[in-house]
């Protein structure tokens, strides 16, 4: 059945709500025809700063490995599979504590709000980031990692939501892209400040902790900035809150006309949409959401173990490889400058070529990068080849974070978002042990070979079964 649609009225007054038409659809409608100026990409930028830092905390992970080790904190191996003194244990504790804020917690930006939740999941991360920081055994610093990752996982399925909401359909994609070049940006950050601090300890203090404690502190700092951005009018409006969400777009609408120096056009038709209810899980069993629900969480369970099987453990990679331990948080560097750069190549495509797409591509792509990194010995091809696997991960990540947010409406975006991010997170939480296990028995190359099915699997779920998305609006897609 086709979406009944009504057409727009005056592109500056706020128009009355017509008759028939869910209020929600009239924001949006307005929403969708605004131009891209300058407040918009203000908007996503505020909001990805709380990203940059919950990317800094799990790019980190991998980079303060190594010294984590060398101060006999964590072992690098451990004997049996789930061993909870080691590394991995480290990596599956962040992993599980993302697993539980996503899949227990994913409701609560639906229920009260993109705004608050995202605001105070933020701070959660910065006091448990900083007593983790503070821990002298490998029980407390995996206990306080847990705790830390469910603020971080409640914070990220709530960016996603945000940034969709926030911005028009012919902006998502890149705005997207944006949003994650943001975030990271961090991750060069974090990768040359665990150069310069592993190694070493300042004021007696290993140098990992205070990599840890500045991502704290810099997000307090963050929580303060970010007050400005207003609430999601999309999820006013589906909320009973109308008047709010049409006194937000008003304030959008002065400023984006006053920027492009000209009236904004009509709003599109509004798409009629159910009036407000409670996101229910039984709705996401329901057709057209059930078979996107269960293609997602196969997509994400898979390529989070390809994508943090390399990202996490790139010094040990690279030690693998013959690298000293100083020099492969060098070279890892260098490699983390592809995670910002990725993105921001993907602006330049992101709304122009189909999104399933881009994922399959991309997927290939780590791959071929992955099984030829693994037959490199010298440092050059190790360092070109981890840019390549790294630009073509980012590129997943671009897409499928707007894709998986548009498939479902705004009454369980973050509900669906959550239930399907949580199977990346223990994809993710199951890398640490698989990838362990792998370089332990079959080395570099065995690691790449498993990252290769788990691509496989990628391409398959998205290839054969996602509906293509670009150039379409929420109300559309989720009809």
């Amino acid at each position: 059945m086709q979406p009944s649609v009504v057409a727009g009225s005056s592109p500056l007054a706020t128009p009355n709500v017509r008759v028939g038409i869910n209020p929600g659809a009239e924001i949006s409608a307005r929403m969708d025809r605004l131009p891209i100026t300058r407040h918009l990409w203000v908007l996503v930028f505020l909001i990805s700063l709380g990203g940059f830092f919950e990317i800094y905390d799990l790019i980190f992970t991998g980079y303060i490995a190594p010294g984590m080790a060398k101060s006999g904190m964590l072992a690098t191996t451990t004997t049996s599979f789930f061993g909870f003194t080691g590394i991995a244990g480290f990596i599956a504790a962040t992993f599980a504590g993302l697993f539980v804020g996503t899949l227990g917690f994913g409701w609560l930006p639906d229920r009260f709000g993109r705004r608050s939740v995202f605001t105070y999941s933020l701070l959660w991360y910065s006091i448990g980031s900083a007593i983790m920081a503070f821990q002298t055994t490998p029980e407390g610093v995996i206990l306080w990692r847990f705790i830390t990752g469910i603020g971080v996982g409640v914070e990220i399925i709530t960016i996603d939501s945000y940034v969709t909401e926030l911005v028009p359909q012919h902006m998502r994609g890149r705005a997207m892209a944006f949003n994650q070049f943001v975030m990271f940006a961090a991750a060069p950050v974090a990768a040359i400040l665990s150069y310069w601090l592993v190694p070493t300890t300042l004021f007696g203090i290993d140098g990992w902790r205070i990599v840890v404690l500045a991502g704290s502190a810099g997000a307090v700092v963050v929580w303060f900035i970010r007050r400005a951005v207003p609430e999601s009018p999309r999820w006013l409006a589906t909320h009973d809150h109308v008047a709010k969400g049409e006194a937000v777009v008003q304030r959008i609408e002065d400023i984006v006309a006053r920027q492009s120096g000209k009236p904004l056009p009509p709003p599109l038709p509004a798409i009629e949409q159910p009036m407000h209810r409670r996101a229910s899980f039984a709705e996401l069993l329901q057709p057209p959401y059930r078979s996107r629900f269960i293609m997602l969480i196969v997509f994400n369970f898979c390529q989070a173990i390809g994508y943090y099987g390399f990202a996490n453990w790139v010094p040990t990679l690279l030690i693998g490889q013959g690298i000293t331990v100083t020099k492969s948080l060098l070279y890892s560097f260098i490699i983390a400058f592809a995670l910002p750069v990725g993105p921001l190549l993907a602006m330049l495509y992101a709304d122009k070529i189909q999104r399933k797409w881009l994922i399959v591509g991309a997927a290939l792509a780590v791959i071929v990068f992955g099984i030829a990194f693994g037959q490199m010995r010298s440092v050059g091809p190790l360092i070109v080849f981890g840019v390549l696997i790294s630009l073509a991960g980012q590129t997943i990540s671009v897409c499928y974070h707007a894709y998986q947010s548009e498939l479902f409406p705004t009454s369980v975006r973050c509900r669906a978002n959550g239930i399907v991010y949580s199977a990346s997170r223990m994809g993710a939480m199951m890398s640490g042990f698989i990838i362990a296990a792998l370089l332990r028995d079959f080395g570099v190359e065995g690691v790449f070979v498993g990252i290769t099915v788990c691509m496989l699997v990628v391409m398959v779920s998205i290839g054969g079964f996602g509906p293509k998305t670009n150039g379409k609006r929420l109300e559309e897609l989720c009809h």
